[in-house]
């Protein structure tokens, strides 16, 4: 079997780029990878399966598996990265650097990495004796769509009894998240000239009146639906972006409003769109085929973990850290859907995410290691 150190293993992973975005000229496949993690597993004789993601740029999964029997343990993880902006890079973002005591690169900290961390932790675990099963998971295009997570969660193809995405928490379990929605309104008003505006619909007032009764589910979100758990406890909604008319002396003929919104998990992402579409339905009675509102993306809902197993108590026992929540999103509220008790909990720092010069800093690696050995043993031995 061909021996790597942690470092040489990791150096590869980001050597091997893999950027998702929603723009063509920067979007890259992330089969390479796919094959180069792929390869690596099945070394420790995991046995693999490599899926073509539908309606995505060449985006593949893999899911590798090793052991037998019902339940078992899910590490999953995401195998893109974001763009970055050259110009604010001192280091090569796909040259792997060390420099006191840090790891510069991109996908360093989010989060491909983490897949160096679970080659790491495997070696010294006799994965012949495995009594459940250990399954991996690498998905694709988590910067953007969700694609992967989701196209894996329609298969179904495993039941693990636990799931850990390995996210850079600063190893403190996230045990809930918020979710994640954008929504453009569309108002089509009537030009003409602004001497006469009864021969004309001005839809920056009927975006006035739409925006009021926004305003008002708002206040009614934030009261109805409430989480302590989060450090902003209540349900969001940001009205981000507005561009309306051309000209002071013209009656606007189109207004657009892009807005979003963020759930907790006591809210579902059908019971909100549901309320939104409520709330402007009097506007749309009022003013006849002039309203329209359509998603800007596939939504992302907020997850809480089942802990039907009790995942919270091992994560506790294991980290040492109390379960807290997050108001990013990340891939749980799909992987949960495979019915297994589900966590956030990886090395590195949020801080570091999507930023110039992202870095891991090496003093996680033994806690990692260590972290994932345990669970590995907990769950399935």
């Amino acid at each position: 079997m061909p021996s790597l150190s942690f470092l040489e293993r990791y150096a590869h992973i980001i050597n091997t780029p893999s950027i998702s975005a929603f723009s063509a000229d920067l979007d890259q496949s992330n089969r390479a990878i796919i094959d180069l993690l792929a390869g690596w597993f099945k070394d420790y004789k995991f046995n693999i399966s490599i899926q073509q993601v539908p309606n995505a740029r060449n985006k593949y999964n893999m899911l590798a598996k090793i052991g037998s029997g019902e339940g078992g343990l899910l590490l999953s993880g995401h195998s893109d990265t974001v763009p970055f902006d050259d110009n604010k890079w001192q280091f090569d973002p796909f040259k792997a650097k060390e420099n006191e005591g840090k790891l510069y690169g991109l996908g360093t900290c989010d989060m491909k990495g983490f897949f160096a961390f679970i080659l790491e932790a495997i070696q010294e675990i006799p994965l012949h004796k495995l009594k459940k099963p250990l399954y991996i998971l690498a998905t694709a295009d988590e910067e953007t769509s969700m694609a992967g997570a989701r196209f894996f969660v329609e298969q179904q193809l495993i039941k693990p009894d636990m799931a850990i995405i390995g996210e850079p928490t600063e190893l403190k379990p996230i045990f809930k998240h918020k979710g994640h929605m954008g929504h453009s309104l569309n108002i089509q008003g009537k030009a003409g000239h602004s001497s006469d505006p009864a021969k004309g619909v001005n839809a920056i007032e009927i975006m006035y009146q739409a925006i009021g009764k926004l305003i008002a589910l708002k206040q009614q979100l934030s009261e109805s639906h409430r989480d302590d758990a989060f450090s902003v406890p209540e349900v969001t909604m940001n009205l981000g972006h507005i561009h309306g008319g051309d000209g002071e002396n013209r009656i606007c003929g189109h207004c657009q409003l892009n807005f979003d919104l963020r759930a907790i998990p006591s809210l579902s992402d059908e019971e909100a769109i549901a309320m939104i579409d409520e709330a402007l339905a009097p506007l749309v009675q009022k003013y006849p085929q002039r309203i329209t509102r359509e998603a800007m993306y596939e939504t992302a809902p907020a997850f809480g973990c089942r802990n039907e197993q009790g995942i919270l108590e091992l994560a506790k026992k294991l980290t040492g850290f109390d379960p807290v929540s997050a108001n990013y999103a990340t891939e749980a509220p799909f992987i949960n859907q495979l019915g297994c008790d589900t966590i956030v909990l990886g090395p590195g720092s949020i801080e570091q995410a999507h930023q110039p010069d992202e870095f891991i800093s090496l003093h996680y690696v033994d806690p990692t290691v260590t972290l994932l050995r345990n669970f590995i043993k907990q769950v399935c031995f």
